[in-house]
């Protein structure tokens, strides 16, 4: 199920006239592979849609769940969002307008815009907690479990740096 489309004719030509709708459904496909939103989760939409001139516009606040993975230490977890939205849907949209398209048969499909709000607002780098120490980057043991022993050896590669900067005095 997704969110479908709505009719407006009502609304249409009546600027100042108003309706709330009250959308829930489920969106496909919408993630990165550190936070998506699952195909299953379904989604609420309380929406406002108003008339002016231009067309419709559509506020309001949608919620729902993400699937996320941690950034350092890759555990999966759970987490909520709310996004609030205010878009102009217009007869006349062009593909290279701000507005999304309204049908000319009086409908409008608010999915692309619920996709377009939540999309912008998918976490780029989600943490498990502020404090998540991460993966070693020599064993792979996750630090926050201490499954890493610590490691006092330098990567070989690295080895000859060490020796074009020289020993800095130990302050007090």
């Amino acid at each position: 199920m997704t969110l479908g489309p709505l009719d407006v004719r009502e609304l249409i030509g009546t600027p100042g006239a108003t309706r709330r709708v009250a959308l829930r459904g489920n969106l496909e496909g919408l993630g990165t592979e550190l936070a998506r939103v699952p195909d299953d989760a379904p989604l609420s939409a309380d929406l406002l849609l108003e008339s002016v001139v231009e067309g419709i516009v559509v506020s309001g606040v949608v919620r729902g769940t993400l699937a996320l993975r941690c950034a350092r230490c890759l555990k999966a977890f759970d987490g909520s969002f709310t996004v609030d939205v205010e878009e102009l849907f217009a007869a006349d949209a062009a593909a290279d307008d701000d507005a999304y398209p309204l049908d000319r048969a009086g409908e409008l499909d608010p999915e692309q815009m619920v996709r377009d709000a939540i999309g912008v607002e998918l976490p780029f780098s989600p943490l498990c907690r502020p404090d998540c120490q991460g993966l070693c980057e020599i064993c792979g043991g996750d630090r926050n479990l201490g499954e890493c022993p610590g490691h006092a050896a330098v990567d070989p590669r690295f080895a000859v740096l060490s020796e074009l900067i020289p020993e800095l005095p130990e302050s007090d």
